[in-house]
């Protein structure tokens, strides 16, 4: 990249540089990473856009922590303030223009590059510019003859039917209950489950099918927790002097479906709890696989804090045009490519966001995803579903990103849009696609997870059956007819995000894959000492988890 090129990157961004900070960029022993982090951090809150107009070489010592001693003054930012030229010993020379001089878009114009004064009037009136009403890709107007065994086994993007109403989530939680209980009567020691409503006095051992309705702890530390079906309600205690039951108790939550085994007490609405039975999975067998995945997840295009030089270099990557010969060859056999939401960082999403946006237009968010995507080679089938960030309804589950707001994406030929949760079956491996909200829901409600060890949680809901079990939390779920968050078939692959944390782990056959972030750091996150793993790429490449760093 050319020194002009670097300092039109600043420009765009709305910041000049003085000769000394141009300096200091250029001699940057990677000038590009360096110039993109210094972007995010000159755009942060502690600067305007007043002090942006010509940014000292003293700020840049400032941020990067290489404060001189006699620089002890409070930094200031101005354009009247001369700068002088300091000199570097044993670094290459560059060119800076006169002293004073921001180095702004107009300062890097040419002589012959102002505009002749003449004006053809008959050009003038005869002048129409031409829309923008489609976006051509290099990579994308090639044609393919690859052969696709391309499914889509889940998509819930035009079956939302809830009103709102009661009865509407009667029938959701109802349908919950219903599918659930179908999974545990596979279950052996539940084929013969008694109904709260049918529990006789002749029974000393219950067993039940139950939907968690509320959970406390007794004086002494036991768990208490009150179940119902569609029958009734009973408590049951869970006793701390049984570890390992115990230890299962502390991981249940709200509106969960299990199966109870309990001993009855002289109180009919009242028993002592035995065994706890969630709904689990099988092992699944594994499936041969002559071809590659990529998994990607809130890549937040139109964010400051948007890696932009490291997504490049995976588009480089992708397109056989970066990395080794092996890391060549990996990318080669990829086949399809995995975007499990956040592809764009939004609009009004939280607090102030308009402060951390370099694109403040979600179209032109979706059009910047569109001209990254659009240079992928068009042999790779692209599945994108959305997440909290997009421009899709917030309630799970998530229809797919609209059309209203995507159009470059969907002039794309080897785009497929899904809804959030959605389920694929790419060449015969089916994959379970989640973004993952439920999981700061479950790592508020269960004290032992952590949004770090999202595998953990990827787990849970596994043995759960169901992606977001908690209604009525930080996690907004949509009252169907039908509750479409039950994990009804078991997946070969488990894909999740929006921790921004990768995490990879086999669990009874099935991989389960976090594909993290192309975002640094945000302010929310250091609130809650939540590190990112930016730019880090998960591949299922022949069955085998591979992972790719774009950024050191």
């Amino acid at each position: 990249m050319s020194t002009n090129k670097i300092l039109l990157k600043f420009a765009k961004k709305g910041i000049n540089l003085s000769p000394e900070a141009y300096a200091k960029v250029i001699n940057a022993e990677n000038p590009i990473d360096f110039a993109s982090s210094l972007i995010v951090k000159l755009k942060g809150d502690k600067f305007s856009s007043k002090d942006l107009v010509s940014v000292s070489g003293e700020v840049i010592d400032e941020i990067t922590g290489n404060k001189t001693k006699e620089d002890n003054s409070q930094i200031t930012l101005t354009r009247e303030e001369p700068i002088e030229k300091k000199s570097v010993e044993k670094e290459p020379k560059v060119e800076t223009p006169p002293k004073n001089e921001s180095l702004s878009i107009d300062n890097l114009k040419k002589d012959t590059d102002t505009p002749e004064k003449h004006v053809n009037k008959e050009i003038l009136e005869a002048s129409e510019t031409i829309k923008n009403e489609k976006i051509k890709f290099k990579r994308n107007e090639q044609k393919t003859n690859v052969k696709y065994d391309f499914k889509i086994l889940q998509d819930t993007s035009k079956k939302s039917y809830t009103s709102g109403e009661l009865e509407n989530l009667i029938a959701y939680f109802k349908s919950r209950y219903e599918k659930l209980s179908k999974i545990l009567q596979r279950r052996p020691e539940l084929r013969n489950f008694t109904k709260i409503a049918d529990i006789d006095d002749s029974q000393d051992s219950l067993t039940m099918i139950l939907m968690v309705r509320e959970i406390r702890s007794s004086k002494n530390g036991h768990k208490i927790v009150e179940f119902e079906d569609d029958t009734g309600t009973i408590s049951v205690l869970f006793s701390n002097k049984n570890e390992e039951l115990f230890a299962e108790a502390e991981k249940l939550v709200k509106d969960e479906v299990i199966g109870v085994i309990a001993n009855k007490s002289d109180d009919s609405n009242f028993a002592f709890g035995q065994q706890i039975i969630n709904p689990g999975v099988v092992r699944v067998p594994e499936k041969e696989m002559d071809f590659g995945i990529v998994f990607l997840s809130d890549v937040h295009i139109g964010s400051l804090t948007f890696l932009e030089d490291a997504f490049q270099r995976f588009i480089d990557w992708i397109n056989c045009e970066y990395g080794d010969e092996e890391q060549r060859r990996v990318a080669e056999d990829v086949k399809y490519l995995i975007i499990g939401g956040d592809i764009v960082d939004g609009i009004g999403v939280y607090p102030n966001q308009e402060k951390e946006l370099a694109i403040k237009d979600i179209t032109e968010q979706y059009n910047e995803a569109a001209r990254f995507l659009g240079n992928i080679r068009s042999d790779i089938k692209i599945i994108i579903a959305p997440g909290n960030h997009d421009a899709s309804r917030v309630a799970e589950p998530q229809p797919a990103v609209p059309e209203e707001y995507a159009k470059a994406l969907y002039e794309l030929d080897n785009v497929e849009f899904i809804s959030n949760p959605g389920v694929v079956s790419l060449d015969g491996i089916n994959v379970l696609i989640y973004h993952g909200r439920s999981f700061d829901d479950l790592v508020m409600a269960v004290k032992q997870f952590t949004h770090e060890r999202n595998d953990l949680l990827m787990e849970e809901l596994l043995q759960k059956r169901h992606l977001a079990p908690i209604y009525g939390e930080r996690t907004p779920l949509a009252s169907e007819l039908e509750d479409y968050l039950v994990i009804d078939e078991i997946p070969d692959v488990f894909h999740t995000g929006h921790v921004h944390i990768n995490t990879y782990r086999r669990f009874k056959g099935i991989h389960l894959i976090n594909s993290g972030t192309f975002q640094t750091q945000t302010e929310f996150q250091k609130i809650y000492n939540i590190e990112p793993t930016p730019a880090e790429v998960p591949i299922l490449h022949k069955g085998k988890y591979r992972h790719f760093k774009f950024i050191e």
